[in-house]
């Protein structure tokens, strides 16, 4: 057993299970770290990948979504590439963490 899980079982112990609870946490992805962490995974060249992120723009917040509003070219090279599509649809279900 962990000490973490020594201290969680003590604390339960010394004040009841009903009255101890444990806490989560989740992490989102952003648009440009989530096309680049999902390029890497599928091993797609990091030039590949870097062009495809690069057309994302660096705005705060913004999302494939916004992205694809925003930049004229990332609608063009997803309907025309099936690689970036898969990378594309990939990385919109893994965007932000959490539905």
């Amino acid at each position: 057993m962990e000490k973490r899980d020594q201290v969680i079982e003590h604390v339960a112990d010394m004040y009841g299970r009903d009255a101890v609870s444990q806490i989560i946490t989740f992490g989102t992805m952003a648009a440009k770290a989530v096309i680049r962490d999902v390029g890497r995974v599928l091993g797609h060249p990091y030039g590949f990948v870097d062009r495809i992120s690069k057309l994302i723009p660096p705005d705060p917040g913004m999302t494939l979504a916004k992205a694809f509003e925003a930049e004229p070219q990332l609608p063009e090279i997803y309907e025309a590439d099936e690689e970036v599509k898969a990378l594309i649809d990939m990385a919109r279900k893994l965007e932000g963490g959490h539905p």
